[in-house]
């Protein structure tokens, strides 16, 4: 018999705890541990989270530029092949909590994944035809989609105390997005495939520094639960019965639809439009995600969940209006206000509503609705994000390289002043006392 929920061993102080998916190994003897995880592991696993994010940022930024400048996709094919990842973020959960984390060591898996993407990402760089592109894309996505949560799990298998040993590691993620977006904008190949080839390098170099860290074996076997319930458990599809857990869901699978606005058709507008170095700009988002990551729990505690949620999504209201009437030359301050306020638009409704999860379900179905929640998010809201933003940028272009971009981000600005006012009428959060510090990992996008 394998470790069960909540045991410590008395001898040598270990404790297993599980998390959703996965088993957290913690201990009472840390001196020597933290002394490592403040050193040399920590270090580690901080370039580990580094090339993970850099690969992301390398080559998704700019990938619907070069398909729509260079291989002139029309709007709806880009808009689909910038969906994949979605495709990717839904299959994720199943295949980490369902297979990988039950008979693979985790770096080997993350080894496997990361250069057999890496080949797949280059093939993929090399076509010109959106069928053979896509299929490659697509394939690209399942392999590097379940590597952000396995990447998580194997740095919190290696922490004492995860709430405030994994911020700092996770942060490096965000710094390889920014690197990745500073690096091809300085080189000025945004409407190229070189983009993918970095990542295409850098994802089978990730994949041998992974065979370099530490051992982490499955562990979840010794339980046995095997099914759909081991992903999302009964308990956690329940919590979507209160109201107030209801409205969050529907409103966050909702605003991820004019999000994906955001993050497949930036980088095109604005190389369209004339903006210089595009990409180096935008990392501008991530800049200010992490400054507004740092206000998050003040604000928590003056605003509550419900305005904070609400500020998030003016955010994109307003963000979309500034795009849409913005311009390279006196109005470009339009533009950088709206790249910036990607720190408000991502943390006060994401991060926010991760803590919000965590405040409503209990400690041993957190992992899983934070799962559920990701799902309809970042994997069904965005899939159907990705085919209406691609057939608007379709409707609104005269040519692959020509569009009518105010009527464009009027239409995600308008969906998502919708979607504010009915959150506003319909979500009520009932829980009462201050906010108290909560775990969450934020993903830098």
């Amino acid at each position: 018999m394998g470790p069960r929920h909540g045991k410590r061993n008395r001898l040598s102080g270990v404790a297993y705890e599980r998390r959703g998916a996965w088993y957290i190994v913690t201990c009472s003897h840390t001196k020597g541990a933290d002394a490592r995880m403040n050193g040399m592991m920590r270090g580690r696993l901080g370039l580990m989270m580094f090339l993970e994010y850099f690969i992301w940022g390398g080559w998704y930024v700019t990938f619907t530029t070069w398909l729509s400048h260079t291989l002139h996709f029309s709007g709806t094919e880009a808009g689909v092949a910038a969906g994949a990842t979605t495709i990717g973020a839904m299959v994720s959960p199943f295949f980490v909590g369902l297979i990988a984390d039950r008979f693979f060591a985790t770096q080997k898996l993350l080894a496997a994944l990361h250069i057999v993407g890496g080949v797949v990402l280059y093939m993929a760089s090399r076509q010109t035809g959106f069928t053979p592109l896509y299929s490659l894309v697509l394939l690209y996505c399942l392999c590097y989609m379940p590597t952000m949560a396995l990447t998580n799990s194997l740095a919190f298998r290696q922490m004492t105390d995860p709430q405030t040993q994994f911020g700092p590691i996770r942060v490096m993620g965000t710094a390889g997005w920014i690197v990745a977006g500073l690096a091809i904008g300085y080189m000025k190949i945004e409407s190229t495939e070189m983009p993918m080839q970095i990542a295409a390098a850098c994802s089978v170099l990730m994949g041998l520094y992974c065979l370099t860290l530490p051992n982490t074996p499955p562990l979840r076997h010794a339980e046995g639960q095997t099914g759909l319930a081991s992903v999302f458990p009964l308990e956690a599809v329940k919590l979507l019965g209160e109201r107030s857990m209801a409205v969050f869901a529907i409103a966050s699978f909702l605003i991820c639809i004019p999000l994906q606005f955001y993050y497949a058709f930036t980088n095109p507008f604005l190389n369209e439009i004339g903006v210089t170095n595009a990409a180096g700009k935008m990392t501008g988002g991530q800049i200010s995600e992490l400054l507004c990551m740092l206000l998050i729990p003040w604000f928590f505690r003056r605003w509550g969940v419900k305005y904070m949620l609400v500020a998030g999504m003016l955010a994109w209201v307003l963000r979309y209006a500034l795009f849409a009437f913005g311009d390279p030359g006196p109005k470009m301050w339009m533009l950088w206000l709206g790249i910036v306020l990607h720190g408000i638009c991502y943390d006060f409704f994401f991060v926010t509503g991760q803590i919000y999860i965590d405040r409503k379900a209990r400690p041993e179905l957190r992992a899983a609705a934070q799962g559920l929640i990701t799902f309809l998010t970042y994997g069904a809201g965005m899939f159907v994000g990705s085919w209406i933003s691609g057939a608007v940028v379709e409707h609104y272009s005269s040519s692959s390289s020509a569009h009518d971009w105010r009527s464009i981000w009027l239409v995600p600005a308008v969906g998502a002043a919708g979607i504010l006012v009915l959150f506003l009428i319909t979500f009520t959060d009932r829980s009462k006392g201050a906010a108290r510090d909560t775990e969450f990992a934020a993903k830098p996008v």
